[in-house]
């Protein structure tokens, strides 16, 4: 960085210095000259899709999977509004997205009227400040590096997307760089505890667990954004008590660890898991955060007086509340500290039924079976990264087992369908790991076409396609079966023609055939595995009809009320 220099090449030495390495987006005339200074760059590469949303997905699986900044680069207006829904999804989840726009110039605005422009010039600004946790609109040169830094700043502070405007008659302007942005060495210091609140939250915590007899802990989500997870290993080993996580945090304690019990979704996780939680003298939850989906669309089955819940900035130890505690900290000086052994017998437990595959049967595949072949290929195989797309396999992918080594992601609380595919190929360019993506066919009609960019990175996604003929996470609750219904593509010739390698599956043999084969090419694959209309995961089931349950409900106390009133 020089003391002067145009504000486009600024953005770039500023973007490399914060570890920056890929730039996803599509291009566009109010944002051609930044994007071609981005794509001249040696160190900068941009990735590019079809369509704005799936741009987004892609960066925000880059991020989640790599924990680096992921940048999203479109033009205004008509790339600035498609790419808005990827970028709420990444608010929602707490996911570090930089989105970088076009604009039109100051001349241009004196029109009647630019084209992409909706309403006002500003009206994207607005719209981005609702969904972003820092938005700026470069416009003064005087000011444009310290708002750069300071949106990037908050971006790593909160977890969460932020968004810079500059319009294309700025990207040459010249502006100052002030010294201390010249000097910054790329980082930003994670938020620290006061001392002395940590020092009493962390002793108050190990006497209660010094006093327990049947702990558990509930790992959450927040643990792999800061970092703690392997702290939060340690400190489960020391204690050797039962571990669930939540399903926004599936993944963040090893799987196939002998102390991971499953997955905690209140009264929809299995039997077993929910009586240990019920019955826990004491409840530790580090980095959970309270959402329908976490809980089960029900209230929580922790008691207060009963539990630590550390998120955050903060921790409480039954009704005591510590602020300024770095959950970070927190969990690594608990670890630290001498604690007492447990000797629970913890078993792993799912919803799934498990019954021998029948040689030479002819019998039709079901979502059950399905998840459990995927278990089988998983445990016998090198790592892979899971993605879960949202509708039934957002919930079957709860049950599967992904061996250490391997990351599970799934949007567990936006639940945008179109997320996986996309996010997929993100996650393996910053990686290099290949994923493997469960999609039903209704979202793969959103984004999976963007598969067809796989060959020419040299990206291999293993796509299981569950084909049950329409929305089918909709048809228990809908009165109109035929408005759940889509085209009936041929997708694995689809996969064919765009270059990569189709299956087709209706028995668990063929599955665990074509799972084999797909293992042993280098090319991306999708495996079209057809099941009844009517098939959903077991989770899913159970979900639907609770749903449904408390919504009548809902209805006829509404009604109720209005007789009344």
């Amino acid at each position: 960085m020089r003391s002067r220099m145009p504000l486009g090449d600024f953005l770039v030495a500023y973007l490399k210095r914060a570890g920056v390495r890929h730039i996803f987006g599509l291009p566009g005339d109010l944002v051609m000259g930044l994007f071609h200074r981005f794509g001249r760059e040696h160190g900068l590469e941009i990735v590019t899709f079809s369509h704005e949303p799936a741009v987004g997905f892609a960066a925000d699986g880059y991020a989640r999977s790599t924990r680096r900044l992921g940048v999203v680069c479109v033009t205004y207006g008509v790339g600035g509004y498609n790419v808005v829904n990827p970028i709420a999804a990444a608010y929602a989840e707490q996911v570090p997205l930089l989105v970088v726009s076009g604009g039109p110039g100051e001349a241009e605005q004196k029109l009647a009227g630019v084209h992409h422009q909706a309403k006002e010039i500003e009206g994207q600004l607005r719209i981005f400040e609702e969904i972003t946790c820092a938005a700026r609109l470069l416009a003064h040169p005087e000011r444009a590096a310290e708002e750069v830094h300071e949106v990037v700043r908050a971006i790593f502070a909160e977890h969460r997307p932020g968004y810079l405007e500059i319009h294309r008659d700025m990207v040459n302007a010249v502006i100052p760089v002030p010294k201390a942005i010249q000097d910054w060495d790329g980082r930003f210091p994670r938020p620290r505890s006061d001392p002395r609140k940590l020092a009493e939250a962390v002793a108050e915590t190990g006497a209660r667990i010094r006093s327990a007899k049947r702990p558990i802990l509930i790992g959450g989500v927040e643990l792999y954004r800061e970092g703690a997870e392997g702290d939060f290993l340690r400190l489960a080993e020391k204690l050797r008590a039962p571990v669930v996580t939540t399903m926004l945090a599936k993944g963040v304690f090893p799987m196939d660890h002998p102390l991971h019990m499953g997955i905690h979704i209140g009264p929809f996780s299995p039997p077993p898991i929910q009586q240990r939680v019920r019955n826990a003298d004491l409840v530790l939850a580090f980095g959970t955060q309270l959402t329908d989906m976490n809980l089960g669309a029900s209230r929580p089955q922790v008691r207060r007086e009963r539990a630590v819940w550390a998120v955050g900035q903060r921790v409480n130890v039954s009704f005591h509340q510590y602020t300024e505690v770095a959950l970070r900290e927190f969990v690594s000086r608990l670890a630290r500290r001498p604690l007492p052994r447990f000797r629970d017998k913890v078993r792993y437990r799912d919803n799934l039924t498990r019954t021998p595959a029948k040689a030479g049967s002819a019998s039709r595949l079901t979502v059950n079976d399905l998840l459990v072949e995927v278990n089988g290929f998983l445990a016998s195989r090198d790592a892979y990264h899971v993605f879960a797309e949202s509708g039934d396999m957002l919930f079957g992918g709860l049950e599967l087992r992904v061996p250490r080594g391997g990351l599970y992601f799934a949007q567990g609380y936006y639940a945008s369908m179109g997320f996986a595919v996309p996010a997929a190929m993100g996650a393996q360019i910053g990686t290099g790991v290949r994923p493997l993506v469960l999609c039903g066919d209704g979202a793969f009609q959103m984004t999976g076409p963007e598969i067809s960019h796989a060959p020419q990175r040299g990206l291999s996604p293993v796509v299981v396609l569950v084909n049950n003929e329409g929305w089918g996470i909709f048809r228990p609750v809908s009165p109109r079966t035929d408005l759940l219904e889509i085209p009936p593509w041929p997708y694995a010739d689809l996969a064919q023609a765009w270059g990569g390698v189709g299956f087709r599956a209706e028995t668990r043999a063929q599955l665990r055939d074509a799972l084999r084969a797909a293992h042993e090419t280098h090319d991306f694959v999708l495996i079209e595995c057809r099941v009844r209309p009517g098939d959903l995961s077991p989770i899913t089931r159970r979900y639907i009809r609770e749903s449904a349950r408390k919504s009548r409900a809902a209805v006829g106390r509404g009604a109720g009320a209005a007789r009344r009133g």
